[in-house]
């Protein structure tokens, strides 16, 4: 078996999150600026050595005084805390169709705790350059209070600004290092 080095191409992946605004719409924000390193044996992605880190200065909502909100003592604490990371543990319920759920250790604020994610193995092709891709679809959910992230506001009706739970979107198209 030969051990095989991949990294993200940052313009074929995004990393985007859901949550609920005033409890009856969702905002979608995004980290712009990521980096994905896995290890494997092959091309066997369900047992790889995974990391990600993404900088939390490059959140981005499309509104720049939430995104300021966001990097704010309030939420990240991107100056005092500037990256989120994740590092692969374990893989189980691996189908066929290549779909499995990934967990590991998730970083946020100094606070660690682990997660579950759903993934779905889009599989490994060649593009019209000769690199080997491998793409992956990932989802999952946090409550956002468990990393520290507290901060809401109550409204008039008795409900909250923002919702604990968030929703994870992500699409990661991984390049074989030569």
């Amino acid at each position: 078996m030969a051990t095989k080095k991949w990294v993200v191409d940052p313009t074929h992946s995004e990393v985007q999150f859901k949550i609920k605004h005033l409890m009856i719409t969702n905002v979608t924000g995004s980290f712009n600026m990521f980096t994905v390193n896995a290890e494997t044996e092959d091309e066997d992605f369900t047992k790889a050595k995974i990391s990600f880190t993404a900088d939390v200065a490059s959140v981005d909502t499309g509104n720049e005084q939430r995104d300021g909100h966001l990097k704010s003592p309030d939420f990240f604490d991107a100056e005092k805390f500037p990256q989120i990371k994740f590092a692969a543990t374990k893989y189980e319920n691996v189908d066929n169709d290549g779909s499995y759920e990934l967990y590991g250790d998730l970083t946020i604020k100094d606070v660690t705790k682990p997660v579950k994610l759903s993934v779905e193995f889009g599989g490994v092709a060649k593009d019209p350059w000769g690199n080997v891709k491998a793409g992956f679809t990932i989802s999952g959910k946090i409550n956002r209070k468990e990393w520290g992230l507290t901060w809401n506001a109550a409204t008039e009706t008795g409900g909250v600004l923002v919702s604990e739970e968030v929703r994870l979107n992500i699409e990661i198209q991984l390049i074989e290092q030569q």
